[in-house]
């Protein structure tokens, strides 16, 4: 194991042993005297329904995609909700901090697990790039339903970690709601 993957392996332990034992546990910045210690965002999955594994499946992408940022399923800067109907979308409030609604309509016609790391990409910062190019995690639905790729492109993931470099959960940037990258479930007539 790298010093970087220890480190996020006890920053993620001691957050969900602190969120246990109802802790506050302070989010580290880069700026901190350890560097190496990424910032805590704890997901909350007790409303994500089918879609909890999957939401487990999206935060190890963000994980091994980036530094200065760590996600764990131990708290709740981030709601992860399962909907039937009107789209799958994310309201950020703040960096780190917001909702994920995947909605099962949609997640029928592509691929769960894009979308989930999508939305999650928006509440870590990220806007829509709606080129149609499968390879940006951020293109979204726009490159169609083959395209299952839910990885972070390296400029994407870089973007995340120099977002997080320095900067405390929560930074104020603006509260924001992301629709409309999914385009909406056809329904056959007939």
């Amino acid at each position: 194991m790298t010093s970087r993957r220890v480190s996020r392996l006890l920053v993620a332990l001691l957050t969900a042993a602190s969120a246990t034992f109802g802790a506050t546990v302070a989010s580290p910045s880069a700026a901190s005297a350890d560097a190496s210690i990424a910032a805590t965002v704890c997901y909350n999955t007790s409303q994500a329904g089918s879609f909890a594994g999957i939401a487990n499946q999206a935060a190890t992408i963000w994980n091994n995609a980036t530094v200065n940022l760590t996600l764990s399923n131990c708290g709740s800067n981030l709601r992860i909700y399962q909907i039937t109907g009107g789209g799958s979308y994310a309201v950020r409030t703040s960096l780190g901090n917001g909702r994920v609604y995947i909605d099962t309509q949609q997640a029928a016609q592509y691929s769960p697990l894009r979308i989930m790391t999508h939305e999650i990409g928006h509440i870590l910062g990220l806007p829509d790039n709606y080129n149609g190019n499968c390879a940006l995690l951020m293109s979204g639905g726009s490159a169609g339903t083959g395209c299952t790729n839910p990885y972070p492109s390296t400029a994407e993931a870089n973007r995340v970690s120099n977002l997080f470099a320095g900067t405390r959960i929560g930074a104020d940037t603006g509260s924001q709601v992301f629709n409309d990258s999914w385009p909406v479930a056809t329904v056959k007539v007939g």
